[in-house]
């Protein structure tokens, strides 16, 4: 979402590392530059006019002109203030009371449903009780919906009719969570306009009723402004507690996740970005901007690597390299591991500097076909590769879809893993290399 502004901003940052010294006049050009690129962004126009100004205050200081390196100080300038536009520091969910209740609001369609879903897995993964409850009887579907997401998630359901009434569902579910005890409730509710006064008093009711900690609104940033407005009209109504925006990982211009905070005075609490249910994300503002000035997010690739990888197989794989034992068996099992953390795309933003890789130079179906290839062979081929003669190589490229060509490479490709493995190991001595990977803290063997 953010690949434009950051491209723009790469060039501006690099006509300032070319400067010795810095004056007003490289950094009110470089101002020019930074406006016009977050006016493109979609970026709400006052949020970018106090921006600026911040940035100009700071930059003009003394102390930045006869630094050793102005443009680097400048280019820090910038991230602050960037991450205070985004919201400062991570604000996590107060989930207080017994139970705790969350409220999803928002315009129809912009995911509300799906991300309380989402929501729901996260909590549980942390160690919550949550329950959805559909608060939403308006919507054709939209129960089922719900109790289809909440089976995907393996998160309790509250069933109930669907002509029900969203204040009465919303009460009753509280009981039964009393009952039942679930520590937190999340009351999906219907999408509405801010104009509809009758819809937008229900929610009152049941806010009134439920006394949530967090009123939650959900915001497609695929909307661009039209987010920043309708979260403005709904905290004026309601007054929600955080944001989540969802769709951060299309193609759109980003300026509802850089505006909202500065417009609504609410924080981001949580960004969807991708289509699976592990998909939201807790938003970090210092995070988010380095990864839009280029500077990557490594933090966000550990944690990532920690939840997608599992550890017991990452620990076999070191042993298993410490012994000169990597086989086909044991690629197969690693580029397994690769797709479960999702587009090569989104990996490589994280890497700090590879964000300015093109896109277009990501084979994002390499890893499909090597898989395939590697399905197609048994599995005494794969621990046994020298078994695969020029016959069996015709039949595994029909079965894989693939050709000769490409099993050659990926035979090829193996082999020089295997030998730069072997000699990375052979140089510590086995014994030492399998005590070093098991003296690392679990992430690293990873």
């Amino acid at each position: 979402m953010f690949d434009n502004l950051q491209d723009k901003m790469d060039r501006v940052f690099k006509t300032l590392r070319g400067e010795a010294t810095l004056n007003e006049w490289h950094i009110d050009n470089a101002l020019k530059e930074i406006r016009v690129a977050l006016l493109e962004a979609d970026v709400h126009f006052k949020t970018v006019k106090d921006f600026t100004s911040r940035v100009r205050e700071k930059a003009l200081g003394g102390d930045v002109l006869t630094a050793f390196s102005p443009s680097q100080q400048v280019i820090k300038i910038v991230r602050d203030e960037l991450q205070s536009l985004l919201g400062g520091n991570e604000v996590g969910l107060a989930l207080v009371g017994s139970p705790s209740v969350i409220m999803m609001v928002g315009l129809q369609g912009s995911g509300k449903t799906t991300t309380s879903g989402k929501l729901g897995m996260h909590l549980k993964n942390r160690g919550r009780r949550p329950l959805l409850v559909p608060c939403d009887v308006y919507r054709p579907a939209a129960i089922d919906q719900l109790r289809i997401v909440a089976n995907n998630v393996k998160v309790p359901f509250y069933e109930t009719a669907d002509n029900g009434n969203p204040i009465d569902i919303a009460r009753k579910a509280l009981t039964e969570a009393k009952t039942l005890l679930y520590d937190t409730v999340i009351l999906d509710t219907a999408g509405r306009l801010h104009i509809d006064d009758e819809l937008m008093q229900e929610l009152q009711t049941i806010k009134n009723d439920a006394r949530p900690s967090e009123i939650l609104f959900v915001a497609d940033a695929m909307t661009g402004q039209d987010a920043v407005k309708s979260a403005k009209e709904f905290d004026d109504r309601l007054g929600v507690t955080g944001i989540v925006l969802t769709k951060l990982d299309g193609d759109a211009r980003g300026g509802a996740a850089l505006s909202i905070k500065s417009v609504v005075n609410r924080p981001i609490k949580f960004v969807g970005v991708g289509e699976k249910y592990a998909d939201l994300d807790v938003f970090y503002p210092d995070r988010m901007a380095s990864r839009i000035l280029g500077m990557g997010d490594v933090l966000s690739l550990i944690e990532k690597v920690e939840a997608e990888v599992d550890q017991k197989e990452a620990a076999r794989l070191a042993e298993r390299v410490a012994k000169d034992k990597f086989t086909l068996e044991d690629l197969r099992s690693q580029l397994q591991q690769v797709k479960k953390m999702g587009p090569l795309s989104s990996l490589v933003g994280m890497i700090p500097g590879a964000g300015k890789v093109n896109e277009d130079d990501i084979d994002e179906g390499a890893i499909v076909r090597m898989q395939a290839i590697l399905d197609s062979m048994t599995k005494k081929e794969r621990e046994f590769p020298q078994l695969i003669n020029g016959q069996r190589k015709k039949r595994i490229a029909k079965g894989s879809g693939t050709s000769v060509q490409e099993i050659n490479r990926l035979l090829k490709q193996y082999l020089q893993m295997k030998k730069m493995m072997k000699t990375f190991s052979k140089g510590f001595g086995a014994r030492k290399f399998g005590k070093m990977m098991k003296g690392l803290p679990p992430q690293f063997l990873q």
